[in-house]
């Protein structure tokens, strides 16, 4: 391809628009009184925040698609496994089979060297117990090889017939003794019942008569007892009355003046026994009480003297403090007049001075033109 010139011009403005766009990009991020202050890039963090969400979900996406796929192969696993196990189970059958029909036992050729059945199959060399051809040193008869057995096992089952017979003729005597023994028991047992009947109406009448016996003692000792309430009653009430002629005679309610002085200190007397004043000493007691009640009045003129004097004296004292506070109402307000004036004063001198900063000192006056020109590069 051809190498295309580009004129100087358009270098420059192509440069100058590049700047111009940066120092936009500049004053976007510098102006940003958020990114400013707080120094955090909103718009970068809402960036990232979304990313590390779309990189989670990815991973999310990935871990399950993982999972799918390690449950896939665990599946196939265990079905491959069971087809394994399957076949081996269907081969051993196979093979258990296959020995079973085709390789037994009898039909090998030396069989007969270890047929278990080999000497149950010959024939045994001699006839019976007592065979007379064959002597000891034959080795053909041996002890215990019992040869009658079948004719002895059956005199045995005979033998055991007869005594099962004799068995269950024995087992229905038994059951007719013991019917009629349960018979005997029955009327012993109503016998019995009887017996107890007649025991009950004995006791029944016994109790009945010991009842009448109770009742009649109970009574007794109720008219017994009723009367020696009586009695006691008798002797409380005489004891109440002898108890009461002895107060009415007693020095207490006869009023002795004796019985209440004090054998040990004359002066006193005792609370419980002392009824009242003698005349005498009432009349002292009044004579004494005379006496205090015109010491009280002397007393209570004294007072009164004494609290007119202090009531002049505080009538003097507040008419002073009136003139005082008069006194202070005049001064004080001289001296809120006096303040009014040096403030009417001093706003005077201030509104003049500020009718001279606004008229000769500050008359030129900046508009929004002169505050928009500062603060608008970057650098």
């Amino acid at each position: 391809m051809y190498k295309v010139d580009i004129q100087p011009e358009q270098k420059q403005a192509v440069a100058i628009q590049a700047r111009r766009n940066q120092e936009k990009q500049r004053q976007s991020r510098i102006f940003n009184v958020r990114n400013r202050v707080i120094g955090v890039d909103a718009d970068a963090l809402k960036s990232q925040a979304q990313e590390r969400k779309r990189l989670e979900a990815v991973e999310r996406a990935r871990e399950a698609a993982f999972d799918a796929s390690r449950v896939q192969c665990d599946l196939v696993a265990q079905l491959l496994e069971k087809e394994e196990l399957q076949h081996a189970q269907q081969v051993a059958r196979q093979v258990q089979a296959f020995r079973e029909w085709e390789q037994q036992p009898k039909d090998r050729q030396d069989f007969d060297l270890y047929d278990p059945a080999r000497l149950q199959k010959e024939k045994p060399p001699q006839v019976g117990d007592l065979d007379y051809h064959h002597g000891p040193s034959s080795m053909q008869f041996f002890a215990g090889e019992d040869l009658g057995k079948a004719t002895r096992q059956y005199l045995q089952r005979e033998q055991a017939r007869r005594e099962l017979s004799h068995q269950q003729k024995e087992h229905c005597q038994a059951k007719r003794d013991e019917k009629y023994l349960d018979i005997l028991d029955g009327q012993k047992w109503i016998e019995m019942d009887l017996q107890a009947a007649r025991l009950e109406d004995l006791e029944a009448a016994c109790r009945k008569a010991m009842d009448v016996a109770v009742a009649d003692y109970n009574r007794a000792q109720a008219i017994e007892l009723g009367e020696q309430q009586r009695l006691a009653q008798q002797r409380e009430q005489d004891d109440n009355l002898i108890e009461i002629y002895n107060h009415l005679t007693s020095d207490m309610l006869t009023e002795n003046p004796s019985v209440s002085s004090n054998p040990l200190v004359p002066h006193r007397v005792i609370p419980e026994r002392w009824k009242g004043m003698t005349p005498e000493q009432i009349a002292a007691i009044q004579k004494e009480q005379a006496g205090q009640r015109l010491e009280a009045q002397h007393r209570r003129q004294a007072e009164r003297r004494l609290e007119a004097e202090q009531a002049l004296q505080e009538q003097l004292a507040a008419q002073a403090a009136c003139q005082l506070e008069h006194e202070q109402q005049v001064r004080a307000q001289k001296l809120r007049r006096d303040l009014d004036a040096y403030n009417k004063q001093l706003a005077r001198e201030q509104r003049a001075r500020k009718d001279y900063l606004d008229k000769v000192v500050y008359t030129n006056e900046p508009t929004a033109h002169f505050h928009l020109q500062f603060n608008t590069s970057s650098r």
